[in-house]
């Protein structure tokens, strides 16, 4: 697989929908990310760093299951103030999304996916 185009994807991202406050794509240990002008974020770049090592983890784990119930194509996380989505892309890399809570989230993930899929082979 080519190395994916992190800039292009976060930013085709973030226009696809204005409810999406930041996105992230994850790969080879790096982080790529961009937040939504004018949006605060809750969580330093360490914090989002560790929280992505760890889905990193919890990916590889649902993996492990795939034979049996399929292929796993995103995780959804509510807290209090947003919504987290984390799909796979690459080797073992992933695409994170922050979203408000009044977003529609399955619209969302339907967006990134195509977004996903027009950058990976």
């Amino acid at each position: 697989m080519k190395k994916l185009e992190y800039e292009k994807i976060c930013d085709d991202v973030l226009k696809s929908d204005k409810k999406i406050r930041y996105v992230g794509v994850y790969d080879y240990g790096e982080l790529h990310d961009k937040m939504r002008q004018g949006v605060e974020s809750f969580l330093s770049r360490e914090e989002t760093e560790l929280s992505l090592s760890q889905a990193v983890y919890r990916w590889s784990t649902r993996k492990k299951t795939s034979d049996k119930i399929g292929k796993p194509i995103f995780a959804l996380a509510k807290y209090e103030k947003i919504y987290r989505v984390t799909i796979p892309v690459g080797g073992a890399g992933l695409i994170l999304i922050s979203t408000e809570l009044d977003a529609n989230v399955n619209e969302i993930v339907d967006k990134v996916l195509e977004i996903k899929n027009k950058y990976s082979e």
